[in-house]
């Protein structure tokens, strides 16, 4: 019978052979697809301008950093966000209305102002003519006049608004229905804090002229000085959360897709191998009769493409509802646009069907090696034992990945901050590869350890142990996709709830303050000044939150940072940063002070400057006069507030942190809501549950994956065993001692794969949670106890199951 004739008929008769196959390439195509799915939609993310819908060409500052390391052959170059606003030099507004068949070129700002009636948003008027805000009474502003919306004042009114450039009076030329505050073009720039500077140019085209033409000759014109958007990436300009909602896409399609497909593909080319090799002995009779090389390797090729290609297909539906999920939570949490559209290509698809197909060919053929090279004469023997010995790729290249893992974690200890979570991030693949690649050795060794208490337990358990030495390899199958689920469960949920636990330990011990007063659109520039007049108040700073670039070993990265406004001695009163080197009394204009972490990646002690990027991506090169131990609860940057404003969108202060005694609660309360220290650590906890949602997303998706793969394998392993415990029952052993033997050897398979995980996971977050949060790893009892009986009971289950169905099939 022909090569491709076998494969049907081994398809056709013995479809339970394939059903493992089945499962691990369709949940393979489910996690590819979707993540690719992510990849894709962060890579053409873009949301539809509201704003410039009537601007058909704009340009704006380019929102990344290019920083580039190393020279000639590695040198590299890094994109970075910046934490704020990038904005253009005004003069170019007069550039851009010069270009042949440019109507006219709008210069765009927005900044908060206050108002007697609260926060406001300002904007020049020339924006007007691409916004379409028409005046409902009165005449649009001249210098010294504003018009304001949504019945914030009468025309011909004197108001009082406090703008980033200072608290000025003006007379109310108009209103409009649109609520805000409308200056004059001039006074618009010169108030918003950031005078001779704009945030965009709306290019307007003169009749007839092209708009592709015209975003042409605009970029010439401008000469690399700003970008310059047509179409749907003007939203980008006013949609800040496009460019975070991109990163958060590409970052979870590309960095955590890349580690998801790999584990998918690791696990689905185990079950096919466990598939292949599971029937040697089937391979054996055909060589014993006569079958050729070609003819075996010809079959199981055939037989892959038989189920790859339907199974893969079939796991990109669920792949691509499992996105459409993902996606949903992400805007609900708000950390993507709801305007953002997931993309839905055909490439993703195929690249996941391609994949499947791809690795259950290339397992299937590498399994195959053996039973294919095998003389005819020898195979049948062969097929009877299980072979014992070391490989000779499999071993060294183990050993080399132990060698991997042990350089990197050792490495990654001696690191700190995301320095050593990103180094660290190769340990759990070092030694995952290692788990593979020396499974059969594990699987023996472990076999005869645990084996020793098991021979003292009865007939049933003495079985299971040299049942499990016999058949190291079947065991090493099953193992090793229990050890990537404990491995990477422990690592992502963890991780997190060590930074959680280190971030609110700081935050308890640092925040000193009595009272935090905050508000909606931030509070007043001099909130700090007016608490100190209130009686009892004995210290006020106010907070500016924001966020710059630090150096360190990989680049750049981004740090918090607060801008402080009170002085140092009223700051030692309100935070307790818990200065290791140097003293906060020296911080001023042209100084900094940084978290241990930030300083140590960027190699930088007291006394030293270092080079820095500010919220808007302007260099500054600060001194450094204080090194603190508690950056992950309160800030890793500290700088005087002075030092951002001019580089920061909105020069308002967040937070006010006051030291009083209760009866400055209702004095305080005229600048904004108070809260008392309890209530605002409470409140801070609430924005780092996207991030525990995140790793417990991940944690699930390649957990739940790794779990269920260990589940399909041990269901193949232990249906492929229906003669070996038919025979058991007809040699005189009872039903309970044989499920008693099974349920033995599913302790002894989850207990290894638990005790591997474990150790797998420790050697990653040991490094991991000491560079970010300087403190020993915490384990919290009662989550790690629920991950081990979670994998006891998958085991238990998956062994348990299909052995009381194999005992009633064999009955005789």
């Amino acid at each position: 019978m022909p090569a491709n004739g076998l494969a049907r008929a081994a398809v056709k008769f013995k479809p339970s052979s394939f059903a493992g196959t089945f499962v691990a390439l369709f949940m393979t195509a489910l996690i590819v697809s979707a993540c690719g799915i992510m990849l894709e939609s962060g890579l053409r993310a873009s949301v539809p301008p509201t704003r410039y819908a009537n601007a058909p060409v704009v340009a704006a500052a380019d929102q990344q950093i290019r920083f580039t390391t190393g020279s000639g052959e590695d040198r590299t170059t890094e994109y970075i966000q910046i934490p704020d606003k990038a904005r253009l030099d005004a003069g170019l507004v007069r550039t851009a209305a010069a270009v042949p068949g440019a109507a006219a070129a709008i210069p765009d700002v927005g900044y908060p102002v206050r108002g007697e009636k609260g926060p406001l948003t300002a904007q020049g008027w020339g924006s007007t003519a691409f916004t379409g805000v028409t005046l409902t009474e009165g005449t649009e502003p001249g210098r010294g006049e504003v018009v304001l919306g949504g019945g914030a004042a009468a025309t011909g009114d004197r108001v009082s608004l406090e703008t980033p450039g200072g608290k000025r009076e003006f007379q109310v030329s108009g209103i409009t229905s649109a609520p805000g505050a409308w200056f004059a073009d001039r006074d618009a720039i010169a108030l918003s804090g950031h005078p001779g500077t704009v945030d965009a140019i709306a290019v307007l085209p003169a009749k007839g002229t092209d708009t592709g033409e015209l975003a042409s000759r605009v970029n010439a014109a401008l000469d690399g000085k700003a970008k310059v958007r047509t179409g749907d990436d003007r939203g980008g300009i006013e949609n800040a959360g496009l460019a975070r909602a991109k990163e958060t896409l590409i970052a979870l399609g590309g960095s955590f897709g890349g580690i998801a497909t790999m584990v998918a593909v690791f696990t689905a080319a185990g079950t096919v191998a466990l598939s292949v090799g599971l029937r040697r002995r089937d391979f054996a009779l055909l060589r014993a009769i006569g079958a050729t090389p070609a003819q075996i390797r010809r079959t199981i090729t055939t037989e892959a493409l038989l189920i790859a290609p339907l199974a893969s297909a079939l796991g990109t539906l669920p792949g691509i509802g499992l996105a459409v999920w993902w996606t949903g939570q992400l805007k609900e949490k708000g950390a993507v646009p709801d305007a953002v559209d997931l993309a839905v290509g055909p490439i993703p698809l195929a690249v996941a069907v391609v994949t499947g197909v791809l690795t259950a060919v290339l397992a299937g053929r590498m399994a195959a090696r053996r039973p294919a090279r095998i003389k005819p004469g020898e195979a049948l023997a062969d097929a009877a034992v299980e072979r014992i010995g070391f490989g000779k790729v499999r071993t060294p290249l183990g050993i080399a990945a132990v060698a991997g893992g042990a350089a990197l974690a050792g490495v990654s200890a001696n690191m700190t901050g995301p320095d050593a979570a990103n180094t660290a991030s190769g340990v759990v693949m070092c030694f995952m590869l290692a788990v593979a690649l020396l499974g059969p050795q594990l699987a023996r060794f472990c076999a005869g350890l645990f084996g020793l208490p098991l021979r003292a337990a009865g007939a049933a358990a003495s079985l299971a142990a040299a049942n499990s030495r016999a058949n190291a390899r079947r065991l090493a199958s099953a193992i090793t996709p229990i050890v990537l689920a404990m491995s990477f469960s422990c690592v992502l949920i963890f991780l997190h709830s060590n930074v959680d636990r280190a971030t609110e330990r700081q935050q308890r011990e640092g925040l000193t303050a009595d009272h935090i007063v905050g508000g909606p659109g931030g509070l007043t520039a001099d909130a700090a000044r007016r608490a100190a007049d209130v009686p009892g108040v004995s210290a006020a700073v106010s907070l500016i939150r924001t966020g710059v670039l630090v150096p360190s070993s990989t680049g750049l990265q981004q740090a918090s940072a607060q801008g402080v406004d009170g002085g140092p001695a009223a700051l030692a009163k309100v935070q307790d940063l818990g200065v290791r080197e140097g003293s906060l009394a020296g911080l001023r204009t042209g100084t900094i002070a940084l978290d241990a972490s930030v300083a140590d990646a960027a190699g930088a002690g007291v006394g030293e400057r270092i080079d820095i990027r500010l919220p808007d991506g302007a260099k500054a090169s600060p001194e450094v006069v204080a090194v603190y131990g508690r950056g992950l609860g309160l800030a890793e940057v500290t700088l005087p507030a002075a030092a951002l404003k001019g580089h920061i969108s909105s020069p308002f202060p967040q937070e006010l942190l006051v030291k009083a005694g209760p009866e400055a609660a209702g004095g305080l309360a005229a600048l904004g809501a108070v809260q008392d220290r309890d209530g605002h650590a409470a409140a801070q906890s609430v924005d780092r549950e996207i991030n525990a949602w995140g790793n417990r997303t991940m944690a699930a998706v390649l957990g739940g994956f790794a779990a269920l793969a260990a589940a399909n394998t041990l269901v193949m392993t232990v249906l492929d065993r229906r003669r070996e415990l038919g025979m058991l029952r007809l040699i005189g052993s009872t039903r309970r001692q044989v499920l008693g033997m099974i349920r033995w050897e599913a302790l002894l398979v989850t207990g290894v794969g638990v005790v591997l995980g474990t150790a797998i996971a420790l050697a990653t977050l040991v490094p991991m949670v000491r560079g970010i949060t300087g403190g020993a790893v915490h384990i919290p009892p009662a989550v790690y106890g629920s991950f081990v009986a979670g994998i006891v009971a998958l085991g238990l289950t998956a062994s348990l199951l299909p052995a009381r169905a194999a005992i009633r099939a064999e009955r005789v």
